[in-house]
C-alpha cells in the first residue's frame, strides 16, 4: 500500500471518494481547509500561527501548508497511509509537497477523477451540503439530513454555489491544478478514472486501477 494524492475538479466526488479509500484501506485524510480549521482552534504554536493569519483575512502561504502538512504527518501512526485531498493546488506548491514526501521517504500515487466542466457546474448548482461536517449529497438524494455516521446535519445549499462563483472556482482549478496533474503524468503513473458515472461506479474503477498498480 501506498499514500494517495486525490484529484478532482469540484462537483467531481473526490471528498466522497477519499472517505470510502479511507475506510476500506484504514487510511488518513489530510485535507487542507479541515486542517486548518482543526488547528485554528488548538493552543499550539503553529495553531496560533494558522489563527494569526486567518484572522488577518490574509492567504496561508506555502510554505505554512507544507509545515501543517508535516505536522498532521507526525501525528498519523506508524505504517498508517494517507489520503492527500486535493493538495498540493498549484505548481509552486507541488514542488515544495514533492520536496517533504522525499525527505518523508514517502511515495504517493496519483488518482484523478476527471470530470468535464459542465457536468461539474450542473452537479455544484444542484447539490446540497451537510452545515457540520460539509460532506456533499447529489440532488436524487431524497434525505434532508447528513447520513454520515454520529453527525445527522442538516443538508443545505452552499451560498457560493451560485453560476458565477462556480464557474470562478472551475477556471481557477484548470489554471492552477491542472498543471499539477500533468506533471505527475509526465514524472510517472497518474489512475485517471471516469466521474462522470455513479459514486458506486467511480469506486469500482478506482479499485480496479489500484488492484493492477499497486
Amino acid at each position: 500500500m501506498r499514500d494517495f494524492i486525490l484529484f478532482g475538479i469540484q462537483g467531481s466526488g473526490k471528498g466522497t471518494q477519499s472517505r470510502l479509500l479511507a475506510e476500506k484501506f484504514d487510511m488518513e485524510i489530510f485535507e487542507t481547509g479541515a486542517e486548518l480549521r482543526s488547528l485554528a482552534q488548538s493552543s499550539s504554536s503553529l495553531g496560533q500561527k494558522v489563527k494569526e493569519i486567518i484572522d488577518s483575512g490574509s492567504l496561508v502561504s506555502d510554505e505554512v501548508v507544507m509545515d501543517i502538512i508535516a505536522n498532521f504527518l507526525r501525528r498519523v501512526p506508524a505504517g498508517k497511509h494517507v489520503i492527500f485531498d486535493g493538495i498540493p493546488r498549484r505548481v509552486s506548491q507541488q514542488l515544495l509537497f514533492d520536496n517533504l514526501m522525499k525527505e518523508l521517504e514517502r511515495d504517493p500515487l496519483v488518482i484523478e477523477i476527471e470530470l468535464g466542466p459542465a457536468q461539474a457546474l450542473n452537479r455544484l448548482t444542484t447539490r446540497k451540503v451537510c452545515e457540520v461536517c460539509k460532506t456533499s449529497y447529489p440532488v436524487f438524494y431524497e434525505g434532508d439530513s447528513c447520513s454520515e455516521k454520529e453527525c445527522r446535519g442538516k443538508l443545505i445549499k452552499r451560498a457560493d454555489d451560485n453560476t458565477a462563483s462556480i464557474k470562478t472556482r472551475l477556471e481557477l482549478y484548470e489554471k492552477e491544478t491542472l498543471p499539477v496533474i500533468e506533471n505527475y503524468k509526465n514524472d510517472g503513473t497518474v489512475l485517471s478514472v471516469n466521474g462522470d458515472q455513479g459514486i458506486a461506479e467511480v469506486n469500482m474503477e478506482i479499485l480496479k486501477g489500484l488492484n493492477k498498480l499497486l
